[in-house]
């Protein structure tokens, strides 16, 4: 299961790497925009494709590294028991079901962008548009992994408290 982890690590990198990136080019955007009066529509997509990989490949990262949002008023003052039965429930009937659903229906929408070499409507926008929609199978697949990985430590944990 090693391998899950070395692959989840590398999404978080490229995620972490786009975030680098996004900042870069806002700030240069924002400057030619309003120094410069000029602007590129392919520099504001590539914006909205460099966020699209940033929370594409941060989903499972976040789940990786217990950062995920939850109503921690609750479950931190629960023992650790219950907390393994909170966190095998909500992998079991929330993250696994959603992402096999999302991986599921994503396949049609990529596959659909993929026969018609999509790309930008706009004039001087990105082409290849396909690529970036094949982010959002292949997020949920490795948060589908990660998720098993959760399953498994939350089940270790239960059994093994007293």
């Amino acid at each position: 299961m090693r391998w899950i982890d070395r692959t989840i690590t590398l999404a978080g990198t490229l995620a972490a790497l786009a975030l680098a990136a996004l900042v870069l080019l806002v700030a240069y955007d924002a400057m030619a925009r309003y120094l410069f009066s000029s602007g590129s529509i392919a520099l504001q997509e590539l914006e909205w494709h460099l966020f699209d990989l940033l929370i594409m490949f941060g989903i499972a990262y976040t789940l990786k590294h217990n950062a995920h949002v939850r109503v921690d008023i609750f479950y931190e003052h629960f023992a650790p028991r219950p907390k393994a039965m909170v966190d095998l429930f909500s992998q079991l009937f929330f993250v696994l079901p959603l992402s096999l659903l999302i991986v599921y229906v994503g396949m049609e929408f990529v596959t659909l962008s993929f026969s018609q070499m999509e790309g930008s409507s706009n004039p001087g926008g990105l082409p290849y548009r396909f690529l970036v929609k094949s982010l959002m199978p292949l997020a949920f697949v490795l948060l589908i992994l990660q998720s098993f990985k959760e399953i498994m430590a939350a089940f270790k944990r239960y059994r093994n408290v007293s």
